[in-house]
């Protein structure tokens, strides 16, 4: 289940025909698509030699060109589309759509159609964005002129249903899957978008008629709303990190606002298919990453002398140096790309102290817990951006929520005097009011049952020499449990009891898709397991989507806005900020909690207490503070040094 491969074969299939020099049109939805699936290079082999936009009207006429089209089946692209063929300005037109083109729209072209210039019309599924070969994105980043809710977090907006729901079908068209449905019990969003989708196969019985398999493929909808920690969390992997730090948008990162940086560097293309160093390392940590650059320039130093006129002594080594010089050149640009990206997101870590702020966030959203004198440190340091410290509280009230209410109140009452609008402090309210513990079918935090509590905290004993790595995202649990045959039908049924029975049986293919968008950390949990999947012969594949992926702190100034106070935009928070508009009032009201009056409960694990429920919350402590404040700065330290090394090597190499 590899959509990158997917769509590759649709964009080669439809560049081959005709065999001649021709024009490829696209649109707005379907130019990105193409852009993460083929390459120029590519495309000038099958003789593509202009590539532009279906809506620019300054195009010249060229009448001896072909033109393939590739577009979405949409109003806008579809009355482009008749205008262009009121007046061809090519000789002849090869129509590809990325969805299902209905038979009005097809009798609506046949109209138009009076210089009888078309000479093909077909529909290859390629209505998604491939950003790796286990993750697609419908690049729906919901705003206030976009948005994926309704008048209340459990209703869709119309837009955005369809718009979900050609995604899914285009993927399990592309991918041949004809799939049971299954999603989670409480979101009313997930149960109306499976009905959705199963509606429109069955309205397509001759598209889905597929070979069947001894255990039919699962299509798994989940909500946003269930797991509302994990795109909150600063990022510690590569491919997380650049999205997380600086943002991916269809395979590109924009550096022009990078000090120092070079003309060429200023937008690089970064995508696991056309970089082999980004392929091997975009799941690394970035411990891990600044050793594995390190070496990645030595590779590029020792070439460099062997390329170095003083190695040039014979007709042999001037053919070598004429054959190997353009692969040389080509690594030396991707050197210098990743060697700047990662001085980059060396140079934020630093700048706005995610050290410190991440490993609280790790504590809150891990089986550690964290404290509440540290998330007030956070709050009080002056250095740490206002968005950081809004986003810890967030965190801190989604696991306290039940247990520590005044000191939310109080957490609330710092951001106020910490830099933080009043608008923006009231999202923590909005959070819980739509993401409470209230409103999540799952426990997060493992602080309902005193076997969950158990679990999670002998779980937080283990691995901790990462303090940055802890969290686990809420999918790799469910994942874990359909592989166990555990989820139960009571939390995520089956759509109309069409998989009764299916329970005990392991799908081989797994489609998971996320409302309200998904994470790199989540991919990163699909990608692995698919790695341990690829190594035994029963192994599950999977493949996870989304309305979009979403980052935690990207900001910028809005340009339509006379304020210069920072906006995140394209982040969770914005969605969430952007649907409590539309909301009622009350979702900026304190929800109505009562004081807890569970017993502490403590266990004594040799210099351990493992606090279940009470004041506290619940959690791992160590019985002497001065012990963990060691650990933790012993750590910390550690990362900083290698921070520092990746520094020294991006100066060195600056200077060369």
């Amino acid at each position: 289940m590899d959509v990158v491969k997917a769509v590759e074969t649709y964009i080669t299939k439809l560049v081959s025909t005709p065999s001649a020099m021709k024009v490829l049109l696209l649109d707005t939805h379907t130019t990105p698509i193409v852009s993460l699936a083929s390459t120029q290079s590519t495309l000038l082999s099958h003789q593509v030699y202009l590539t532009d936009r279906i809506d620019n009207k300054k195009r010249d006429r060229m009448p001896h060109m072909k033109c393939v089209c590739f577009l979405q089946p949409s109003e806008d692209s579809l009355e482009a589309l008749s205008v262009e063929l009121k007046e061809p300005k090519y000789g002849e037109y090869y129509l590809y759509f990325s969805g299902i083109l209905s038979k009005a729209a097809i009798e609506r072209l046949a109209d138009v159609d009076e210089f009888e210039v078309v000479r093909e019309v077909q529909e290859y599924f390629a209505d998604y964005a491939p950003l790796l070969p286990c993750l697609f994105s419908l690049n729906h980043t919901p705003t206030s002129e976009k948005p994926l809710y309704g008048s209340s977090p459990n209703a869709w907006d119309p837009a955005a249903l369809e718009r979900s729901v050609q995604g899914i079908v285009a993927v399990l068209l592309s991918l041949k899957k004809k799939p049971v449905i299954r999603y989670e019990k409480t979101s009313g969003m997930a149960k109306k978008l499976a009905s959705e989708v199963q509606h429109r196969i069955q309205a397509e019985p001759t598209l889905f008629d597929f070979r069947l398999t001894q255990v039919a493929p699962l299509l798994l909808i989940l909500d946003r709303r269930n797991d509302p920690v994990t795109p909150l969390l600063s990022q510690w992997t590569y491919q997380a990190m650049v999205h997380e730090l600086l943002g991916i948008h269809n395979g590109r990162v924009n550096l022009s606002t990078v000090p120092d940086i070079r003309p060429e560097l200023s937008e690089i293309t970064l995508t696991t298919s056309t970089d082999p160093f980004f392929q091997a390392h975009y799941l690394a940590t970035f411990g891990d990453l600044g050793t594995s650059l390190r070496n990645y320039v030595q590779s590029y130093q020792s070439r460099s002398l062997a390329q170095s006129p003083s190695s040039i002594n014979s007709i042999i080594d001037m053919k070598r140096f004429v054959e190997e010089y353009p692969e040389f050149r080509k690594l030396g640009g991707n050197v210098s790309k990743h060697v700047a990206l990662v001085g980059e997101l060396s140079r934020l870590v630093e700048r706005d102290r995610l050290l410190d702020v991440g490993e609280v966030e790790q504590g809150l959203a891990t089986s550690s817990g964290s404290d509440f004198k540290n998330v007030q440190a956070v709050v009080n340091n002056p250095v740490v951006p206002a968005w950081n410290k809004l986003r810890v509280v967030i965190l801190y009230a989604l696991r306290y929520q039940k247990t520590q209410t005044s000191n939310i109140a109080a957490l609330i009452n710092l951001l106020l005097s910490n830099g933080v609008s009043r608008e923006e402090a009231r999202l923590v309210y909005v959070f819980l009011n739509i993401a409470g513990s209230d409103q999540r079918q799952d426990d997060l935090f493992s602080t309902e049952s005193l076997l969950a509590k158990g679990r999670s905290a002998l779980k937080g004993l283990k691995g901790v020499e990462n303090v940055y790595t802890q969290h686990t995202p809420h999918l790799s649990q469910t994942l874990e449990n359909i592989f166990k045959g555990r989820l139960k039908d009571t939390t995520h049924p089956y759509l109309d009891g069409t998989g009764t029975n299916l329970g005990l049986q392991r799908p081989q293919d797994i489609i998971i898709f996320m409302i309200g968008g998904t994470t790199y950390e989540e991919a990163r949990a699909v990608a692995l397991l698919n790695q341990e999947a690829g190594s035994s012969l029963t192994g599950t594949r999977l493949l996870l989507g989304g309305t979009c992926v979403h980052n935690s702190s990207r900001c910028v100034i809005r340009p339509d806005m006379m304020s210069t106070r920072p906006i995140t935009l394209g982040s969770y928070v914005e969605m969430i900020r952007a649907a409590a508009e539309k909301f009622s009032a009350s979702v900026y009201e304190p929800p109505p909690e009562s004081a807890t009056t569970a017993p502490s409960l403590k266990l004594n694990l040799g210099g351990v207490n493992v606090s279940l429920g009470g004041p506290a919350g619940t959690g791992v402590y160590r019985t002497s503070s001065d012990n963990v404040g060691v650990q933790a700065e012993g750590i910390k330290d550690g990362v900083r040094n290698l921070i520092g090394r990746v520094k020294q090597g991006v100066d060195k190499i600056g200077l060369q």
